[in-house]
């Protein structure tokens, strides 16, 4: 049985107080449910986060690692600092590392295997812009990116891997996937993952949808079957919104 999850990305959001009242804010609202929730802190907020957070039955993602242990890499973050601090998930290929710091799939494979060797687990992001969609290139995009830097896995790794489609022409521009859309690619991309690893791994990965999803729109979103929860941007800032997208199950 798959895990439905929600995960709020804050992105370069919150200082330090922003960042404690909200964590405080969450926690104290947050519903009973068995849906597995997640928030994403700046680099700098992650050991607040994790402290904040002891015995509250909320994980704590960072947004990003370097593909590297160690070294002479200024102002990155490594897996095992991520580790010593606390948090054991970590976001990779977000569609804005992509776009703006020129992440490929190859380099997010080595990513993925450095998170998987301290035995993090990965949200890994994917998903085509406005052309490539317009030019009914979606499918092959989406398939490229999961194929290029995940099937190298192997099988026993895929328990630690979760997915988070973002077709970016949704990701705050107030557009989202209509729910036929979503299910659409997230029906495609367990397939894909069955064709190489087999029905009985697909089945058991949970594919999040990500693009401008909110408290109006989430509960259509997750009726879908091939759909199990949401990573969430902008709604993730104001803590009844994400909670009430968390209650969307």
């Amino acid at each position: 049985m798959r895990k439905n999850i929600v995960a709020g990305n804050w992105k370069m959001n919150n200082d330090i107080q922003q960042s404690y009242h909200l964590l405080e804010e969450i926690s104290s609202k947050k519903p009973k449910t068995d849906t597995e929730i997640i928030v994403a802190p700046s680099f700098v907020n992650l050991s607040l986060a994790v402290e904040k957070l002891k015995g509250k039955s909320i994980k704590v993602a960072a947004q990003n690692a370097h593909q590297n242990e160690s070294g002479a890499f200024t102002g990155e973050v490594s897996i095992p600092m991520l580790k010593s601090a606390g948090v054991e998930t970590v976001i990779l290929g977000h569609s804005e590392r992509r776009a703006y710091f020129g992440e490929t799939n190859s380099l997010l494979a080595e990513k993925v295997n450095t998170a998987l060797k301290y035995d993090f687990t990965v949200i890994y992001c994917f998903g085509e812009d406005l052309s490539e969609r317009k030019a009914e290139k979606h499918f092959d995009v989406v398939e490229n990116q999961i194929k290029e830097a995940l099937f190298h896995l192997k099988t026993e790794n895929w328990k630690n891997i979760v997915l988070a489609y973002e077709p970016v022409w949704a990701i705050g521009t107030g557009e989202t996937a209509t729910p036929e859309q979503a299910q659409e690619i997230h029906a495609f991309v367990r397939q894909t993952i069955a064709s190489q690893y087999g029905s009985t791994v697909a089945n058991q990965v949970s594919i999040l949808y990500g693009g401008s999803v909110k408290p109006d729109n989430a509960k259509e979103i997750f009726a879908n079957p091939d759909v199990d929860g949401g990573l969430i941007g902008g709604a993730s800032l104001k803590a009844d919104d994400f909670l009430k997208i968390v209650d969307s199950f």
